[in-house]
């Protein structure tokens, strides 16, 4: 198996794999949980809290029903546009680096999409008092690509209490990363910051190791022309004796 197929593999196991894992638990927590219900996974740290938006990564929200339909739409340009990045660059030498970033790119945003596309009409409504029910017979509680997006968790690291005297914040409490998400967020951002690390960060080859300036001539080669111009005229003088 030739490198483009064995990273063509790589990226087909890394959506597989994060995307099962990703609905897996979205519908785990859809059936299981209420809303807003909180599950300790390590104490105080990282916990299970059911929220769904219909929106942006991260609990954001945008523009209603219509703003759904552009995000959902969006969603699917940007998947194709690097999915068409990914094989023209595999085909043309790509890193294993690159391959994974985007395939986590990729795959998170398809992650978010299948919520959008499916639940709505898989799912009955999820509340406060009760778990949503899988292929309820009354149907679900959407339409098509009106589902919304399942999150779940939420990391609290540390709280930021400001001082009386701080302007407009003063008196209030912060806590850092207060956004709720799920596994197709973290695959997003995982791979975006991969991505930024390897495009910008890494060592580039010095062009200057494998180039020669016009003009200029290796040693090794310059020794070579010699030999053999010497060769010709020996051979051509041979000739002419």
């Amino acid at each position: 198996m030739n490198r483009r197929k064995k990273q063509y593999w790589l990226f087909c196991c890394i959506v597989a794999l994060v995307l099962v894992m990703d609905q897996c638990l979205k519908i785990w927590v859809k059936t299981h949980m209420a809303l807003g219900d909180d599950i300790a996974v390590l104490g105080d740290w990282l916990s299970l809290h059911f929220v769904e938006n219909i929106g942006i990564a991260f609990g954001m929200s945008f523009g209603g029903s219509w703003g759904k339909y552009l995000l959902t739409v969006f969603r699917l340009l940007a998947v194709g546009a690097f999915g068409f990045l990914l094989v023209k660059r595999i085909n043309k030498g790509a890193s294993w680096v690159f391959v994974v970033s985007m395939a986590l790119i990729i795959v998170g945003a398809l992650g978010n999409l299948v919520d959008s596309f499916f639940y709505g009409m898989f799912f009955s409504a999820s509340t406060p008092e009760a778990a949503a029910v899988m292929f309820p017979d009354g149907g679900g509680y959407s339409r098509f690509m009106l589902g919304k997006v399942v999150d779940m968790f939420s990391v609290h690291l540390f709280d930021i209490h400001w001082p009386q005297w701080v302007p407009i914040v003063g008196g209030t409490t912060y806590q850092f990363f207060d956004a709720i998400f799920n596994i197709a967020d973290s695959a997003v951002t995982v791979g975006v910051t991969i991505l930024i690390i390897h495009e910008f960060f890494a060592k580039k080859p010095d062009i200057n190791t494998n180039t020669k300036n016009v003009g200029e001539t290796a040693p090794e080669e310059e020794q070579k022309e010699q030999n053999e111009a010497a060769g010709g005229v020996a051979e051509a003088a041979a000739k002419q004796g």
